[in-house]
């Protein structure tokens, strides 16, 4: 038992012995993993700079074997030499591009500064055949006739089959060494020059190209503007701007500033810009050209073409925006818009003026002694106020620029100093309506200086009457555009309806004063016997003479000829002014000595019935009456 006791206790020791010696080994084990981890980490950066490192040497044999193709390549520089100087070819133009790409190449890794030159002038002379076939595509898309649809101006597109050669092309050209880019090539500079001139090139031929699309069209709108009305000339020269600004635009379609940008061998902004501006100048030159001819036209009959003018002027403002846009794109001051704005607007500013000007001197001329014709400067003031509404933004802007009142030769006020408004645009109505008042007052002036200038009153009357009618019918109850009555302020028609009134009282006393004069009472009529009845005898015959006198008078002088309405009215006055005395007259003799019958003889032996006289008087109105017609006497409820 003793020994077996032993032995229990001695394997008791050595399972300790184990199990320390376990523990030991996990222990062990565990900081050597511990130190693995640590281990991984401290290597992973050096395993990968190692990887970058292996790749650099894939990279470096890869291009010394480059380098090993390019020098055998050599001994066929002569080859490619004869094919650059032959110049692209129809067809092999990628062939072409690759030569140029592979000397360009040896070059970057020749170290001999012999060959580097000699290759050097092959690409110049590649750049230059290049860029002559570049212009000569250019050439064909910008030559010939340009098509024309009608006499509305086509906007056409660059030849999409020249298009799809020079693409290709430009994108190489735009590649080629630049100092700007490989400051150290040989050919940098050479290059950039030749692409300046065939850019410059291009821009000469489609800014020339574009003039004469557009030149047919300008000499057109000068052509037609002397015989059409203002506001029409206006609108085609309107019409034809916006055709110069289309082509020039940059815009979705393909305009020549797009155009320009997709073919322009040198990229860079600035020199997009002075391209873009050399390409303008045949066109601006062409708008000045066709502005200064219009604006010669106008300044030689301005009072003709004042509408002209103010048409041309509204095309412009309109435009002004455009405009603008596409000057800013040239990258150099200048505003040829702006000059050309300026003559024309100070072309309008001389109209107003001008026009109230002629309208006074139309008074110092001498009126006919028989005519009541309307007169030159009614009928043209009339059309001058008529056609305002359709060029009214332009007559706002410019009577604004001139001042208020300035247009009366400098009596007037600057803009700032009128009546407080809350716009621009009522600002400017509101000058246009007193420009319209002056106007008005000026004609009236002379009108009626015309009429007084006639050595016989009863026809001044005449003219005076039938001219303030015209203006009354034409401009405030009849005008030819709806729009005109908003430009006549209250002033004005106050005016227009006091003169008219003053017109027709001058026309009756006139006319009309004298038969009435005849009838009135003088201190014969307060004598009896023979004296007195040879003093009604003598009123009744002088009555009959003047009556026949205006009858004659108004056959000769067409009272308010345009007017049938108006004229059966004034007419109707005329009788109620009339017959009234002549009623007072003859009842004062038939309660005197004169017997009934003795005033018949009076009256038939002057040729007419009682009835003749009064329909006579209105009827000199109405166009209707005759000596010796018969009316009947039933139109009337008068009796002796």
């Amino acid at each position: 038992m003793d020994d077996d006791s032993a032995e229990i206790e001695l394997l008791e020791q050595n399972l300790n012995k184990t199990h320390q010696i376990s523990q030991r080994m996990t222990s062990i084990l565990t900081n050597f993993d511990t130190r693995l981890v640590k281990l991984e980490k401290s290597i992973l950066p050096l395993y990968n700079s190692t990887q970058k490192l292996k790749q650099r040497a894939h990279n470096i044999d890869r291009a010394l074997l480059k380098i090993d193709e390019v020098a055998s390549s050599q001994d066929g520089i002569a080859v490619e030499e004869g094919l650059v100087l032959r110049g692209p070819q129809l067809g092999q133009l990628d062939a072409y591009i690759d030569i140029l790409e592979r000397l360009n190449a040896a070059i970057a890794f020749k170290s001999s500064d012999a060959d580097s030159r000699d290759m050097a002038r092959l690409i110049e002379t590649g750049a230059k055949k290049l860029s002559q076939l570049y212009t000569k595509l250019v050439a064909e898309g910008s030559s010939g006739s340009p098509p024309v649809s009608g006499l509305a101006f086509m906007l056409t597109e660059f030849p999409p089959s020249l298009m799809s050669s020079l693409t290709p092309l430009v994108a190489f050209l735009r590649t080629l060494p630049l100092p700007s880019t490989h400051p150290s090539h040989p050919a940098a500079s050479a290059i950039l020059n030749t692409l300046k001139d065939a850019q410059r090139g291009y821009a000469d031929m489609r800014g020339n190209w574009s003039r004469k699309a557009l030149e047919m069209h300008s000499r057109r709108v000068v052509d037609r503007a002397e015989t059409l009305d203002g506001v029409a000339a206006g609108k085609e020269f309107s019409v034809w701007i916006d055709s110069l600004l289309r082509v020039t635009e940059s815009a979705d379609i393909q305009t020549e500033y797009t155009l320009l940008t997709e073919l322009a061998p040198l990229s860079g902004n600035t020199l997009i810009a002075s391209t873009y501006d050399t390409l303008l100048t045949p066109l601006l030159t062409l708008f000045t050209d066709t502005l200064s001819s219009l604006t010669s036209l106008i300044k030689r009959s301005l009072h003709k073409y004042t509408f002209h003018a103010l048409s041309a002027f509204s095309a412009l403002s309109m435009s002004q925006s455009r405009w603008e846009s596409v000057l800013a794109k040239r990258g150099r001051e200048g505003n040829e818009l702006r000059d050309g704005l300026n003559a024309i607007r100070g072309v309008c500013l001389r109209s107003f003026p001008e026009l109230l000007a002629d309208l006074k001197l139309a008074a110092i001329g001498k009126g006919s002694d028989l005519s009541v014709s309307l007169a030159d400067i009614t009928i043209s003031t009339v059309q001058y106020l008529n056609r305002i509404p359709d060029v009214q933004d332009a007559v706002g802007s410019a009577l604004s620029a001139l001042g208020d009142g300035n247009w009366r030769m400098g009596d007037g006020k600057q803009v700032g100093k009128t009546a407080k408004s809350n716009s621009v645009e009522v600002k400017e109505k509101v000058l246009i309506q007193h420009f319209v008042y002056d106007v008005m007052n000026t004609l009236i002036g002379s009108l009626t200086t015309l009429s007084r200038t006639q050595r016989r009153p009863p026809f001044g009357s005449v003219f005076l009457l039938n001219n303030i009618s015209h203006l009354v019918s034409h401009l405030v109850l009849r005008p030819t555009n709806p729009n005109t009555p908003s430009l006549l302020s209250k002033p004005t028609i106050d005016f227009l309806t006091s003169s008219w009134r003053t017109a027709k009282a001058g026309y009756f006393d006139a006319n009309f004063s004298p038969l009435m004069q005849t009838l009135a009472d003088d201190t014969r009529d307060k004598t009896s016997g023979s004296g007195w009845k040879a003093a009604a005898k003598e009123k009744f015959t002088r009555f009959y003479d003047l009556l026949e006198e205006v009858g004659e008078r108004h056959r000769m002088a067409k009272v308010l000829d345009e007017d049938p309405e108006e004229r059966s009215a004034v007419g109707e006055e005329v009788v109620k002014l009339v017959v009234p005395s002549l009623q007072r007259f003859m009842q004062k003799q038939k309660e005197r000595e004169f017997s009934k019958s003795e005033l018949l003889a009076l009256v038939v032996c002057n040729g007419l019935t009682f009835h003749q006289i009064l329909k006579s008087i209105s009827s000199c109105l109405l166009k209707k009456w005759s000596p010796g017609s018969g009316i009947s006497t039933t139109s009337y409820p008068f009796t002796l």
